[in-house]
């Protein structure tokens, strides 16, 4: 699975010839839920040719359009290998799909644009991501507060014995595979259960740092937070090698190996979230403490340009709520429409996109939690 992350947001945001189709689906891991999934995208694939020959678009175009998201119908690997949703956005040269640990609800929109809003369940407040160490086994995984997957790093060592082995014979760790051969490669398991040595912790540190380099290079634009989960020694030494921002210094101590993703996950989510309600309370309380100074609005009128220009520190959206209008950042003008017409967009998706990608907070929250009453409040950098 690729983890998604804000370099994709960026390309799916970027201005292109339209149409643009996003479609979202709840997808199953489950094999015998297959035909059920695929006969949900057949629908969602006939409603978009219906909109899109709406628009004035002749039926072998549309046709054209649809026939990557077409051939996944009969593609039985492709729906083997699914997650909770699946993201599929179209257009003319441009095709793009992301199986996500995120259960979407059914949804096509046909426009200038592709409608990502649906993504800030996995942007939006609420991210965060999970290292398991120990010294045979790392896992790495993508999680929302719904749900979690597990993501292969590249370049990423699986172990110590892997991070080592490369490394100058004289420096490297005494470790073995147990008395008798194998046919097949047997994890190497290190001597000890703690740091006895100088040299030791040095190798550790070295495990360390080549599982942070591969991480940093994915993870450099992000901002989620990152829960650890090892036995506690091992803990400080990664803190040691690390360069992600966003650390938690708070961990999941003890053995990680013999916990699944789902209890990995349930644990961390017990760390990060006061973690999350702090910040969306910080955010809140200063949208109120600026509220009629110019600095906070609720009035997307103004926020939908402030974020644009990357003028907005925070923002609060209404999940499962639309405003549809037209934005021209050239003039800063809105116009606001009470229903989707040919041409227009979500202003609520327009401004939390631009916030995400200018190192805003967006906060994907129920209605009764936007300050001031929905759909959308934010709190100006100046």
């Amino acid at each position: 699975m690729q983890v998604f992350i804000k370099n994709e947001l960026k390309d799916l945001a970027a201005a292109r010839p339209g149409p643009c189709i996003s479609i979202y689906m709840p997808t199953h891991r489950v094999p015998m839920e297959i035909q059920q999934d695929r006969l949900r995208l057949k629908n969602l694939l006939r409603k978009s040719e219906e909109s899109l020959t709406s628009r004035g678009l002749r039926s072998p175009e549309a046709k054209k359009l649809l026939d990557p998201a077409e051939k996944l119908l009969g593609h039985m690997v492709f729906w083997k290998g699914q997650q909770d949703g699946l993201a599929i956005f179209l257009a003319p040269e441009f095709e793009r799909l992301y199986p996500l640990p995120v259960d979407f609800p059914e949804l096509v929109v046909v426009g200038e644009r592709f409608h990502l809003k649906p993504l800030l369940k996995l942007l939006g407040g609420g991210e965060l991501y999970i290292l398991a160490l120990s010294q045979n086994e790392v896992r790495f995984f993508q999680a929302s507060r719904f749900s979690v997957s597990e993501v292969e790093v590249e370049g990423m060592p699986r172990s110590l014995a892997e991070a080592l082995k490369y490394d100058e014979p004289q420096k490297q760790l005494q470790f073995h595979t147990g008395t008798q051969k194998t046919s097949g490669d047997r994890p190497a398991i290190f001597h000890g259960h703690g740091v006895g040595t100088d040299d030791s912790k040095s190798n550790l540190l070295r495990f360390f740092q080549q599982v942070d380099r591969s991480l940093h290079s994915m993870l450099r634009e992000e901002q989620a937070p990152l829960v650890l989960a090892g036995v506690d020694y091992l803990l400080p030494i990664y803190h040691e090698a690390n360069s992600y921002s966003n650390l938690l210094q708070e961990g999941l101590t003890g053995s990680p190996e013999g916990l699944s993703a789902a209890e990995l996950h349930q644990r961390a989510c017990a760390v990060v979230q006061p973690y999350f309600q702090r910040l969306r309370e910080e955010a809140a309380a200063k949208y109120r403490q600026l509220a009629g100074t110019g600095k906070a609005s609720h009035d997307l009128k103004e926020i939908v340009p402030a974020a644009y220009h990357g003028r907005v520190e925070s923002l609060f959206v209404a999940v499962g709520q639309q405003v549809w209008g037209s934005f021209e950042a050239a003039t800063a003008d809105i116009r606001l429409l009470e229903k989707e017409e040919p041409g227009s967009q979500d202003l609520m998706d327009v401004a939390a996109i631009h916030t995400l990608m200018q190192g805003g907070q967006v906060f994907s929250v129920e209605a009764g939690q936007v300050p001031d009453g929905p759909p959308a409040a934010a709190v100006f950098r100046y």
